[in-house]
């Protein structure tokens, strides 16, 4: 009896304790497990390339475009021009939704170091979003921005066979 004694005195002398550090400024809420894992939760996710959060098809397919355009450094007039064409005839944009996706998905690119070596982690949240019909499609849009400015380069072979490798086709 004398042991649980001690055991509960412990503990409300722990609590009290507890709760006069809090009182004076010092937060013990780390102590608390639950509140731990959850806060870990939204560290992770809120720390995450913005990439990997993207869950529309048609935002992942422009980031892939300009992936595929800024495979070999900077994006050239004739390559901006012609997926500002591909977003509007084949994603049926009106031009400022073309300029808008256009730019957020430069601005997601960044660097561009998560998305070229990644594209199956960009594809994480949409991969079962996307059809058949879609899947062929970004696939053509990928090989046309590719071949604007002439044959492909080694980077942007290399990049879209990842894609390839990473979207999901339900044959």
């Amino acid at each position: 009896m004398h042991i649980i004694l001690g055991v509960l005195g412990a503990l409300v002398t722990i609590l009290i304790l507890a709760n006069r550090l809090q009182e004076n400024g010092i937060d013990v809420g780390w102590l608390n497990p639950f509140s731990w894992a959850r806060r870990r939760k939204f560290r992770k996710e809120y720390q995450m390339h913005p990439a990997y959060t993207l869950e529309s098809p048609l935002d992942v397919a422009a980031l892939f475009m300009v992936a595929v355009a800024k495979a070999d450094g900077d994006i050239t007039r004739a390559q901006k021009d012609k997926i500002f064409e591909l977003f509007q005839s084949e994603l049926k944009l009106s031009e400022k939704q073309a300029t808008d996706l256009f730019g957020s998905s430069v601005h997601i690119f960044g660097r561009g170091d998560d998305v070229l070596d990644n594209p199956s982690r960009v594809l994480a949240r949409t991969a079962e979003s996307f059809t058949d019909e879609q899947v062929h499609s970004v696939l053509s849009m990928l090989d046309i921005i590719a071949s604007v400015d002439g044959s492909p380069s080694e980077a942007q072979i290399k990049l879209i066979k990842k894609i390839t490798k990473a979207i999901p086709i339900k044959d």
